[in-house]
């Protein structure tokens, strides 16, 4: 039987650039009208007890070549379990060397989550007691920008996920986060949800989910870079949350991101912001060291550089919200490597470390909430 690669389906992404035999040459497809691509997810057929090589070529230019030393592919072959496949970078080349058992193996930059499993999350979500599910707005292709609120307390939490799409890791920790508020045998969740209202966007970018991109919307736009002023042409799933969270205001935010290159999990705040205090400065260090005294999965050792007092990027989210609402606002960037700092020879980092994270963080909130005030009025 001859093998053959394809990536038609729901978050798909590569081209087969040559084939010769049980080894293929392969390039990620960028991001539509856009430079950007990193993201890659397909299926192999046609290979069980077969040495397989898949060589992804086209590295040398893709979005953050940092990323590629040290990385290993993840692969399935019934997408629930993800594991590391042996995989060696040189000189621009992803190779992925695998033996599959079955006639069908799945490989992608992480685990993929499905839109699929998106709408299967909020429609279980959604019929728990005491949440509500609402639709903020709809994205370029005309999908739905959800919502779940969660809980009736008066401080005014926001989390949000996915701005960029191939950061897949990042709605396994919002499925873990609805989960754990949803919990009623939780008690944190419990004394949370008294004391917090939760707006919840598990996936800010559906229309980039759906077609494979790494870090952009059906237009070519990196959502994170619209926050100051998102326009329903290029960005109305920022417009959308946006003008919710004006409705709400804000006295926490985390924004869930991936990185390539830095093999930890690690926070990065709003530091250089023309408004900031020492209160908002206190309240994030605060939450910092709480969840890392929470979880050994979390550091402060590693991650970007602190901006210079009044040179924060406003487009960006967590700066504009800071900003904009005085509150406490934070980017948890967890990666697509493994983490360092706690390493595992088979999964690497995973869908059941990010959804247990996000226990941790919401449990980290819980220590520190009396200290955090309302937000203030727009």
């Amino acid at each position: 039987m001859t093998a053959c690669i394809s990536a038609a389906f729901d978050s798909g992404n590569i081209r087969v650039a040559d084939q010769r035999g049980d080894v293929f040459d392969l390039e990620i497809v960028a991001d539509r009208d856009s430079d950007f691509y990193q993201w890659f997810h397909f299926r192999l057929s046609g290979a069980a007890g077969r040495a397989v090589t898949l060589r992804i070529v086209n590295l040398a230019g893709s979005a953050y070549p940092g990323g590629w030393p040290g990385y290993a592919a993840r692969v399935s072959e019934d997408r629930a379990d993800w594991r590391m496949a042996p995989t060696t970078y040189t000189d621009g080349i992803l190779e992925i060397t695998y033996t599959p058992t079955a006639d069908s193996a799945w490989f992608a930059y992480f685990a993929p989550y499905s839109m699929e499993r998106h709408h299967d999350l909020v429609a279980r979500t959604a019929a728990k007691p005491g949440v509500t599910a609402s639709v903020l707005g709809h994205s370029l292709d005309g999908q739905t920008i959800d919502c779940l609120t969660i809980g009736d307390g008066p401080l005014p939490v926001w989390l949000y996920a996915r701005q960029h799409p191939g950061e897949s890791m990042t709605e396994w920790w919002m499925e873990g986060a609805l989960d754990f508020l949803t919990d009623p045998g939780a008690s944190i969740a419990r004394a949370l949800r008294q004391r917090c209202t939760f707006h919840i966007v598990p996936n800010m970018n559906p229309d980039g989910s759906c077609r494979g991109h790494l870090r952009t919307n059906a237009a070519g736009v990196n959502l994170n870079r619209e926050w100051h002023d998102p326009t329903p042409e290029r960005s109305p799933e920022v417009l959308a949350v946006r003008n919710a969270m004006d409705e709400t205001g804000v006295a926490f935010a985390m924004d869930v991101h991936g990185d390539e290159a830095i093999p930890h999990v690690f926070i990065a705040g709003f530091d250089g912001i023309p408004s900031w205090t020492p209160r908002q400065g206190d309240l994030y260090a605060r939450y910092l060291t709480t969840l890392s005294r929470r979880t050994p999965d979390f550091q402060t050792r590693h991650g970007y550089p602190v901006t210079a007092a009044g040179r924060a990027n406003l487009s960006m989210s967590t700066n504009q919200l800071a900003e904009r609402y005085g509150c406490v606002s934070t980017t948890l960037e967890m990666p697509f490597k493994d983490n360092d700092d706690l390493p595992d020879p088979q999964y690497g980092w995973s869908p059941a470390r990010s959804m247990r994270l996000a226990e941790d963080c919401l449990a980290a909130l819980w220590e520190m909430i009396d200290a955090i005030p309302a937000p203030r009025a727009r």
